[in-house]
């Protein structure tokens, strides 16, 4: 078994407009990276459309309705004030995104592939459950877990998220379900301004492990290894989702953490082993932020060919 990349073209027609970071160069930076041989023996599929009860899995059907209504025909939506910004192409990329994430689901579990990565934008760790932000319109990595839950039956779902950024959308969905949850790594005190350790959720299934600005590849590696992973292992995920954001390289303009290409790939592997030890390797890796081209298309690569080798 292999590593399936799902992408689709409706990703690179969110555009919420010429001088927002997160742009359609983003995803043709990830994929000019991973169309090289170096990914040959990787499988890639166009990701589906996603359904309405999907979302609804973890938004608000009044939310829903809010994003459907929003949807322009031209020009530009914003939905929290300017950060987050519909154009006439973003109803159908996020939903292509929580499509993707839901036919990872599907691929995992049905032993079709070993592990997925979703090539997809926009991000979505911070849409909680009844609001769009942060440049987040849904949460397809909480959609993902509630799918699997849900779907798959699965009494026990973990994501886990080394973006820059807390996931508040996804501690926010998962904070008093303790079937899932939810562990991040991030820059603090930082945008959105959540993720203290004391979050711990309604049965300590949150786990949150704040970086200070500035923290370099041991730091990021010593408190990982000594906070993260043991926490998740003790969960014993039945699958593991991942919220991959690359914006912790040290080229990201919008943060201030020093991480290498090299730690992503070492966080990729820790993962992956305890993926293997916890729940036979089924792993669904979402791309979330990251905004220093040079330093996505790297960090995404690595992440990928670490998927790919394990």
């Amino acid at each position: 078994m292999t590593t399936l990349i799902y992408t689709h073209e409706a990703c690179l027609n969110h555009k919420p407009g010429p001088s927002h970071p997160e742009s359609p160069e983003r995803l043709k930076a990830v994929l000019r990276a991973l169309r090289t041989p170096e990914f040959d023996a990787a499988e890639w599929r166009e990701a589906p459309m996603g359904t309405r009860e999907q979302v609804l899995m973890i938004h608000t059907e009044a939310f829903v309705e809010d994003v459907e209504d929003a949807s322009p025909n031209q020009g530009y939506m914003p939905l929290d004030g300017g950060d987050t910004v519909m154009s006439p192409g973003s109803l159908e990329a996020v939903m292509r995104c929580v499509g993707a994430a839901c036919a990872g689901v599907d691929a995992v579990m049905g032993k079709e592939v070993r592990n997925v990565f979703c090539a997809t934008r926009p991000c979505g760790h911070h849409a909680e459950p009844n609001k769009a932000m942060g440049f987040c319109i849904y949460n397809q990595a909480a959609i993902a877990a509630a799918y699997a839950y849900d779907v798959h039956k699965l009494e026990r779902v973990a994501v886990v998220d080394f973006d820059v950024h807390h996931g508040n959308g996804t501690q926010a969905a998962f904070y008093d379900r303790p079937e899932l949850f939810y562990a991040s790594s991030h820059q603090s005190h930082f945008y959105p301004g959540t993720g203290l350790e004391a979050e711990t959720g309604i049965s300590h299934n949150i786990v949150n492990v704040p970086l200070p600005r500035g923290c370099d590849s041991a730091m990021f590696r010593e408190q990982i290894a000594a906070k993260m992973l043991p926490a998740i292992r003790a969960f014993n995920p039945e699958i593991l989702i991942i919220s991959a954001g690359f914006d912790a390289h040290h080229l990201d303009p919008l943060a201030g953490l020093n991480l290498q290409d090299d730690d992503f790939d070492w966080v990729t592997r820790e993962l992956m082993k305890i993926a293997d030890d916890c729940c036979e390797g089924r792993v669904v890796s979402i791309l979330e932020g990251g905004y220093s081209l040079e330093g996505l298309a790297s960090s995404t690569a690595i992440h990928v060919k670490a998927l790919m080798d394990h």
